[in-house]
């Protein structure tokens, strides 16, 4: 089996092309990009996955623009405190566990999503936008956003490098 890396940034990094991982290692904190981590109930992350994490916190977290969907999940060693996924089109998928203070707001109908007559459309399906509490999970869990207007205090994730691997069997390399 052959390895090939390649390099990029948090901010380019966050929904890598399909096959393509992201990975960083940093004191006190491992991050991982793979669009293979995107699923509907997070809560259902493989074993042998959280396995990797024993002893610490691991955190999911998943958008999709397209779809407005989010998702979330914390375990604190290996047990689950916290998964949510949403989208205006399949509702709740899981809410499990107790509201991070950063979701408040959001269920409390504070950050609602204003309805625009010139979409023509019904209002929107859900109390809140999705993708807009998912960059405030990345701040909260992460100390960056991908959308919006940054904190000061925010790191920029164009300053954040990543490796991106790429694992091929011996039969199976692309030519380059």
């Amino acid at each position: 089996m052959r390895i090939r890396r390649r390099g990029e940034v948090l901010g380019e990094a966050t929904y890598p092309p399909d096959g393509l991982t992201y990975a960083a290692s940093f004191q006190g904190v491992d991050l991982v990009c793979d669009r293979r981590l995107m699923f509907d109930r997070p809560s259902e992350l493989s074993t042998h996955l959280l396995e990797t994490a024993a002893g610490r916190r691991m955190i999911l977290h998943a958008m999709h623009s397209v779809s407005d969907w989010l998702a979330f999940a914390v375990w604190e060693d290996g047990r689950l405190v916290r998964s949510l996924s949403l989208s205006p089109d399949g509702g709740i998928a899981e809410n499990i566990g107790d509201l991070f203070s950063f979701e408040t707001p959001y269920w409390a109908g504070d950050r609602p999503v204003e309805f625009d007559p010139e979409w023509d459309e019904e209002p929107y399906a859900l109390p809140f936008h999705p993708l807009e509490l998912g960059n405030e999970a990345l701040r909260a869990f992460f100390g960056f956003l991908l959308e919006g207007r940054p904190a000061p205090d925010d790191v920029d994730p164009d300053g954040v490098p990543l490796l991106g691997f790429r694992l091929f069997a011996d039969s199976n390399e692309p030519s380059s």
